[in-house]
């Protein structure tokens, strides 16, 4: 497949990537994109890193002039702009409701007015998953898991059996159940459902993308409710000691954007069946305290110790990485870049980039309305 697509949010971290993808193997893209302050700036235009050939309409996904406008000419659709964000999304619910939901309602409603056989590849998240998948010490599974409020008050952090037995984290496939721990993820699973939905009915191809934790240059920085990579960058260029909630022993996975990149253009030239879902991450897990880590090791710190809060924030999940085995079977995706490797391009990317520090003004904000024990 070749020819036009339209990326919403490409001005962003993982779509202006994805469009260096695109460009690379000879598509035409075109990018629609708020531009919005927490993420651009106060006094955003379009991003030095955003290629020349990229074509950049500044417009919101909620306006439908500026869609319908966006959509023409071409053949397929990444849909990628949303808010950002667990923590805030439980608290700014109304901001992030319009720019998810109805902005993704508003793309859907033009696309069945346009007709046509135009594909369209969501960017959903792995925060639908809530705890990722576990099994006992038996081999039963279990894609329920909660943890009560009296245990994160008590800090005991590990999700456990009825019997109190500690549950063993493992991949999570896209079988399992979703649990919606927050607005945000509530917003993503709307989302990849409402474009199954509406594809279904109106047979436009649709491929939604579970991505996990994705990290690399042109994060923003100076986004508090970003990636966490991105939010320890801000604390340590800053000379702050970076926070982690809970203990740090939460497992994720953790991606390289030049990966989610290939993901993203392999499902849209898949022979595509039917509607599908897939995750795509790295197949591997690490704990948000290794990150840092190996993140400090990279960047030559040894002088800054963590603040390890030992509080729970509304929303997060203690376990999930994921099961990659469907991308790499019917999407041929697989993983190239090394966690180090990642980690070494950014802390270069780094030496030329300035962050303001917003991340304990972010916390105070989560704590003034009761959204940490």
């Amino acid at each position: 497949m070749s020819g036009s697509v339209l990326i919403t949010g490409g001005a962003g971290f993982i779509g202006s990537h994805l469009a260096d993808e695109l460009l690379r193997h000879g598509y035409r893209v075109r990018v629609l994109d708020s531009l919005v302050p927490q993420v651009h700036g106060p006094d955003a235009g379009r991003p030095s890193y955003l290629d020349l050939e990229v074509e950049l309409i500044k417009g919101d996904v909620r306006d439908p002039a500026a869609v319908q406008k966006a959509l023409i000419g071409t053949e397929a659709v990444f849909h990628m702009a949303a808010m950002v964000g667990v923590g805030q999304s439980m608290y700014e619910i109304e901001r992030y409701t319009s720019a998810n939901n109805c902005g993704t309602a508003v793309l859907l409603e033009a696309m069945a007015q346009a007709r046509g056989d135009r594909k369209l590849i969501v960017a959903s998240s792995m925060s639908i998953y809530g705890e990722g998948r576990y099994r006992d010490s038996s081999g039963a599974c279990y894609d329920d898991v909660s943890r009560e409020v009296g245990q994160l008050q008590r800090g005991d952090w590990e999700p456990l059996r009825d019997d109190r037995e500690p549950l063993i984290p493992v991949p999570t496939p896209e079988e399992k159940t979703p649990s919606l721990a927050s607005v945000y993820a509530l917003s993503k699973y709307d989302q990849e459902r409402m474009a199954l939905i509406v594809g279904n009915c109106y047979r436009i191809p649709v491929i939604a993308l579970r991505l996990f934790n994705v990290y690399g240059t042109r994060q923003a920085l100076s986004n508090p409710y970003t990636g966490v990579l991105a939010i320890f960058a801000s604390r340590l260029m800053n000379g702050n000691p970076p926070r982690i909630f809970e203990d740090g022993r939460q497992l994720r996975d953790f991606v390289s954007v030049h990966d989610v990149a290939t993901g993203c253009r392999l499902a849209l030239e898949v022979d595509q069946q039917k509607q599908q879902l897939f995750n795509i991450g790295s197949g591997a897990n690490i704990s948000v305290l290794q990150v840092l880590e190996r993140f400090c090791e990279v960047l030559n710190l040894t002088a800054i110790e963590p603040e390890i809060t030992g509080s729970y924030r509304a929303g997060d999940i203690r376990h999930c990485f994921a099961d990659i085995k469907s991308a790499k079977e019917i999407l041929g995706y697989a993983p190239r870049v090394p966690f180090v490797e990642g980690l070494r391009e950014l802390a270069n990317w780094l030496e030329g980039e300035v962050a303001v520090d917003r991340v304990a003004e972010a916390h105070a904000e989560l704590a003034q309305r009761g959204l940490t024990l």
